[in-house]
């Protein structure tokens, strides 16, 4: 009884916590990549994060292009090379190009554990990574030199006269017919994309007179070079209408009216007046069957 006793329960051990993640540690000390909580816990895509770890533990030298950057995940070209614009945008990898010993220019990618860091020397004879880029200074101003004084004319000496020199007339374009430029006009109305200079309507004119000569008019034929375009256009406006006027085939032209006097003469319809059916003759009587003895004897 001497010595005191303390009823005061003990403190409760923590232990694991009741939710969210329990890490298990494992000590490495070969295989692995030591990267910065600003990069893994930033705000931004899963993909961005995973092609910047994978950068990270690549060796130097190793290719880091979205094609093979493509090879290795399973995503598409399309996230990769997004995930590339973001990690580029934040600082992490810089793209220059540098002339290498042998004269060439290529185009070298350095990534940055910390955007804007100090690059440690590279203990393996690897060249140190360049600092961030300064921004240059602007050239100093250069005064104009001095235009030198011209020297003196003679009393004596008369000036001569410089010959002027012919300035080149532009070249005049070619002449186009009214007609198709007025379709060109209207196909300008129907789609507003298809804007055309007026060298490049010149130039297709011939095209849409000979479809004009064939017998279509402008509204058919700016059908026909409008109808079906695609939604983006992956060249000029005037190289596809003249793709369309060279590959269209031309519809044949429309046949003549047949003159009267070649025209078969028009054979009205007889009632038969045996057998009462009609038939074609230009005078009223007999159809063949009745005229053979067919019809006679069906009737009987």
């Amino acid at each position: 009884m001497a010595d005191s006793q303390s009823n005061a329960p003990l403190r409760a051990d923590a232990g694991a916590p009741n939710s969210g993640v329990i890490h298990v540690r494992t000590r490495l000390t070969t295989d692995f990549t030591v990267l910065s909580n600003a990069l893994l816990q930033r705000r931004c895509s899963a993909v961005t994060v995973g092609v910047a770890a994978y950068i990270v533990s690549l060796p130097d030298g190793a290719p880091v292009t979205i094609a093979a950057l493509c090879n290795h995940f399973t995503e598409g070209e399309i996230l990769i090379s997004r995930a590339l614009r973001e990690l580029e945008f934040a600082g992490y990898p810089d793209r220059r190009r540098e002339r290498m010993p042998c004269g060439q220019i290529r185009t070298r990618t350095y990534f940055y554990d910390v955007p804007g860091g100090v690059p440690d020397p590279e203990p393996d004879g690897w060249p140190e990574r360049p600092k961030p880029r300064r921004p240059r200074k602007p050239a100093p101003a250069v005064a104009p030199a001095p235009s030198p004084i011209p020297a003196p004319v003679p009393a004596q000496a008369e000036p001569v006269a410089e010959t002027p020199v012919p300035t080149p007339a532009p070249a005049a374009l070619p002449d186009a017919d009214p007609q198709s430029l007025a379709v060109l006009s209207i196909v300008r109305r129907i789609d507003p994309r298809l804007v055309v200079s007026a060298r490049e309507a010149a130039q297709m004119a011939p095209g849409i007179s000979e479809w004009l000569a064939s017998g279509l008019d402008g509204i058919q034929i700016a059908k026909l070079l409008t109808d079906g375009l695609p939604d983006r256009f992956l060249t000029r406006p005037a190289g596809i209408l003249a793709y369309r006027l060279r590959e269209t085939p031309l519809p044949a032209p429309p046949r003549p009216p047949m003159p009267l006097a070649e025209r078969p003469a028009f054979v009205p319809f007889q009632d038969c007046e045996g057998c009462y059916r009609p038939f074609r003759a230009p005078d009223p009587g007999r159809c063949r069957d009745c005229r053979t003895g067919v019809g006679l004897r069906a009737a009987g």
